[in-house]
């Protein structure tokens, strides 16, 4: 931990990064980035740059990211 707190990253995807007073709560700020930055590429049709899956009625997944802490 810095002066500012912790800062939490997704590797592989740009700009996904959040800061927080504690781990929990930089990684917790990291998933809503890492929302809208799929938000904001879903509108513009683009990919997170990630494997495309092709869901289908029913399909049931679950996801992790990769998130870095650096202290």
């Amino acid at each position: 931990m810095n002066d500012d707190g912790y800062l939490a990253s997704v590797p592989g995807l740009q700009d996904a990064f959040a800061e927080g007073d504690s781990i929990e709560e930089a990684v917790f700020n990291c998933v809503d980035v890492v929302k809208m930055i799929a938000a904001y590429r879903a509108e513009r049709g683009e990919s997170l740059g990630f494997e495309i899956v092709d869901f289908k009625q029913n399909t049931r997944m679950t996801v992790a990211l990769p998130v870095g802490i650096i202290d």
